[in-house]
């Protein structure tokens, strides 16, 4: 009950990242790992803050080495660079199975960016066994020592959620259907 009030609490105060609380990392992400039925995929959500976003290209030299101060919310370079690095530092195996979801794309939405990602789902077991997932989100854990990640593994209201910090090992959990 308390982890679920706290990431309420965080989704909520995500926005105000545009204005004042914007000057300062804020240090964490949150992704989310979802099955869509009625596609038959698996979809990930990634929200970032684009202050930490912008400073990661800084002190990694993510993409684009033309791009000399990154903009994420006006350069589509740098969001597109910061993207692909979201891509790299997320894990996702299914059922054993490493797995590189496609990117979708992404979107700046207040204070945050957000990074969309899918890959299909495998087909239901005729025993009814449920899928398990893999995970790991190192996400900036490269960039911040106290990075804190949180995954929400699921929808509605059966979310299982994990945090994830700098060398932290990978968590298993059923993808619902």
């Amino acid at each position: 009950m308390i982890r679920a009030l706290l990431v309420l609490l965080a989704m909520v105060l995500a926005p105000i990242g545009a204005g004042t609380a914007a000057a300062h990392q804020q240090k964490f992400t949150i992704s989310t790992v979802s099955l869509n039925e009625r596609t038959g995929m698996i979809e990930i959500a990634h929200q970032v803050p684009v202050h930490d976003a912008e400073h990661a290209l800084v002190v990694q030299r993510t993409g684009n080495p033309n791009i000399h101060t990154p903009d994420i919310i006006g350069s589509e370079d740098s969001r597109e660079a910061f993207a692909r690095y979201v891509t790299r530092r997320f894990l996702l195996v299914v059922d054993g199975q490493i797995i590189t979801p496609d990117y979708v794309g992404s979107e700046i939405s207040g204070g945050s960016l957000w990074v969309y990602q899918e890959t299909p789902a495998p087909a239901p077991s005729a025993e009814g066994t449920q899928t398990l997932i893999r995970i790991n989100s190192q996400i900036l854990t490269d960039v911040w020592a106290r990075q804190e990640n949180r995954v929400n593994i699921g929808g509605g209201t059966s979310v299982q959620t994990f945090i994830f910090k700098s060398g932290d090992l990978a968590q298993t959990a059923p993808l619902t259907r």
